[in-house]
């Protein structure tokens, strides 16, 4: 009778199911902790060592201009920090507060982003041409367009990269090349090496480095209006441990060259990512324990030899002193100062 009790009160495999969940809330408790032990360690370097680095006092007068402040004669492609925003176009994927906390990184709309100062935008879409993050669906690819014209139009001298992919797990949306070029026209800078050692204002009027990732259709060629996928690479690293990605960080971007002499750009994430394993999923809390440390990053990659290499760096949730702290290190190295 007691072999019959003990074979019933176990799982398939022979295993005590309350064992089990025991294991299973030990797991998340020794989780949390080592969370806030990252977080705590973040907190602790900022203190000790500052956010100081070249440029870090410089606050543009007009973020929605501040390349043109810096001055488009003067500022060449591979000077500037662009500042980027991860899944940009998620700001009403979802349902609001049921679905859309789990997949939303941005707050603000591309125009939005773009008027703050954003200078990246990272689009993924869909067979539909709809945006997507992972299997949620947001508004046509339509509306980032027409909120990239509107910007283009509102400005004379600001240049940014649209990065468009297809999701993971979606197929390419059907003549998708060409459906960018037909919407974007005379705005496309083409592929071309030569544009890294350019000033801005050698571009102009093109306005618009559009990255084009798809996952079977052809890569763009060289002199099309469309850049292929290595023209801007990162190391993605998958974690919601703050103090191991930034760490992950900069040891990949110490092994790039300085960006003076690389023909990609090389793009560094400051974001964290909601894991199965762990019991917080929602984006923002999960993002913030990293996001307010942007400026010790580059602090720290200044500190270590580090700061002619940081190229494009991007945020979820972008905001204004972001922007401003890639815009400072901008100008710094226009100036000869970094």
């Amino acid at each position: 009778m007691a072999a019959s009790n003990s074979s019933s009160s176990s799982g398939k495999n022979g295993t005590n199911p309350l064992d089990a969940m025991g294991a299973f809330f030990s797991a998340q408790v020794t989780r949390r902790k080592l969370v806030t032990t990252e977080k705590q360690a973040l907190a602790t370097r900022l203190s000790a060592a500052g956010d100081t680095f070249p440029g870090s006092d410089h606050r543009p007068a007009d973020r929605k201009r501040w390349m043109a402040e810096i001055g488009a004669d003067r500022l060449r492609v591979h000077q500037v920090v662009w500042p980027g925003t991860h899944d940009s176009a998620t700001n009403k994927i979802g349902i609001p507060f049921v679905t859309r906390p789990f997949a939303q990184c941005q707050s603000l709309s591309v125009y939005e982003q773009l008027a703050t100062g954003a200078r990246v935008i990272d689009v993924r879409v869909q067979e539909e041409r709809r945006v997507c993050h992972g299997v949620l669906a947001t508004y046509p690819v339509d509306v980032v367009l027409d909120d990239v014209k509107r910007f283009l139009a509102e400005t004379e001298s600001e240049v940014l990269i649209l990065e468009v992919r297809t999701e993971f797990g979606h197929e390419d949306p059907p003549e998708f090349g060409k459906f960018l070029v037909d919407q974007l026209g005379d705005h496309l800078i083409p592929q071309d090496e030569a544009v890294f050692g350019k000033t801005i204002a050698e571009l102009l009027p093109r306005r618009v480095i559009c990255v084009w990732k798809p996952r079977k259709s052809p890569a763009p060629k060289p002199g099309e209006p469309l850049w292929s996928a290595g023209y801007l690479r990162d190391n993605w690293i998958d974690t919601d441990l703050p103090e191991t990605k930034f760490e992950s960080n900069l040891k990949f971007l110490g092994q790039q060259p300085p960006a003076a002499g690389r023909r990609f750009f090389y793009r560094v994430e400051n974001t964290v990512t909601p894991k199965a394993d762990n019991p917080v999923l929602c984006v923002w809390p999960v993002t913030r324990r990293i996001h307010g440390y942007a400026r010790l990053f580059i602090a720290e990659v200044f500190a270590k030899g580090l700061g002619d290499k940081l190229q494009v760096f991007s945020t979820d949730f972008i905001d204004g002193d972001f922007v401003d702290a890639c815009a400072g290190v901008t100008k710094a190295r226009v100036e000869g100062a970094a």
